[in-house]
């Protein structure tokens, strides 16, 4: 079976171009317990490290390593992105490319970080490109804020955000899916949700790579309480629903509102997260 082009691969890379802003306003950002796990697991600062942002989007991740001290550059392909970035943080410099073509000199950072971003690049290509511009000692480092689906109103609406995608394209047994974390086929028992889980996301992080590099990661658990219609504006900046088209996604999030409010009747939603950071060290 082959992916309808609207939920193909490079569709949903683009797909955050037209919403630059939606994204900066409503996604998540990252908890200080993840940079401390970061230093942790590279053994070595941030504080003072030449530090390269990769799929840098809107500059979420680019400012809080700005704010640890690295002297951070931002690579970014969008255009839509780009100049988001360019307005919200122009004391940062940004540069345009790709992890798999990277625009910077051989053994030129100390870290290389992609935050929500590596699952879009081709590890044959961005893992010999990332270790050619770190140095020698120098980390390699990739994190996911993952839904934590151990809460029960977490599990029970990515079911039917895996439902809901299911009915709009099905197949007969199984749909070769692009998630916002991954690639997978997708069965009954191999749901978007599953592939959107830590345990899944490290064991697939270099699949394709010519060899994977040792490496390590951790989870780190936190939240946020954010009123519902950011939650919902967080659900609707990501790529599935960007790409599905405005009727269906409102047609979604507006039942999804309905069912939000009988469990947070005051409006506020604490959405919970597993940040899963993977680090690989060049030697």
């Amino acid at each position: 079976m082959t992916t309808h082009p609207r939920f193909s691969h490079t569709t949903r890379a683009h797909s955050f171009n037209t919403a630059a802003a939606q994204y900066a306003a409503n996604r998540p950002s990252y908890p200080p317990a993840l940079f401390t796990t970061l230093e942790d697991l590279a053994a070595r600062p941030l504080k003072g490290a030449k530090v390269i942002d990769v799929g840098a989007g809107t500059g979420i991740s680019t400012t809080l390593l700005h704010a640890r001290g690295a002297d951070v550059i931002a690579v970014e392909p969008g255009a839509g992105m780009a100049a988001e970035f360019r307005r919200a943080h122009p004391d940062i410099p940004l540069v345009r490319g790709t992890g798999d073509t990277l625009p910077l000199a051989t053994a030129s950072a100390d870290f290389l970080t992609y935050a929500q971003s590596w699952h879009w690049t081709n590890p044959a290509h961005s893992l010999p490109e990332a270790f050619r511009v770190l140095r020698p000692g120098g980390a390699l480092a990739l994190w996911w804020n993952t839904s934590a689906l151990d809460v029960p109103w977490i599990a029970a609406q990515a079911q039917r955000i895996d439902q809901y995608f299911e009915d709009a394209h099905p197949t007969e047994e199984a749909t070769a899916t692009k998630t916002e974390e991954g690639t997978a086929t997708k069965t009954k028992k191999d749901t978007e949700s599953h592939q959107r889980a830590p345990g899944f996301l490290a064991e697939r992080a270099f699949k394709g790579a010519p060899e994977p590099p040792p490496h390590t990661h951790r989870v780190v658990r936190w939240s946020r309480h954010v009123p519902v219609d950011t939650h919902l504006a967080n659900i609707g900046s990501h790529s599935a629903f960007l790409v599905l088209g405005k009727e269906d996604t409102d047609a979604f999030l507006a039942e999804e509102r309905t069912r939000l409010l009988e469990t947070f009747p005051d409006g506020r939603v604490e959405e919970v997260y597993d940040v899963l950071v993977i680090v690989a060290t060049r030697s």
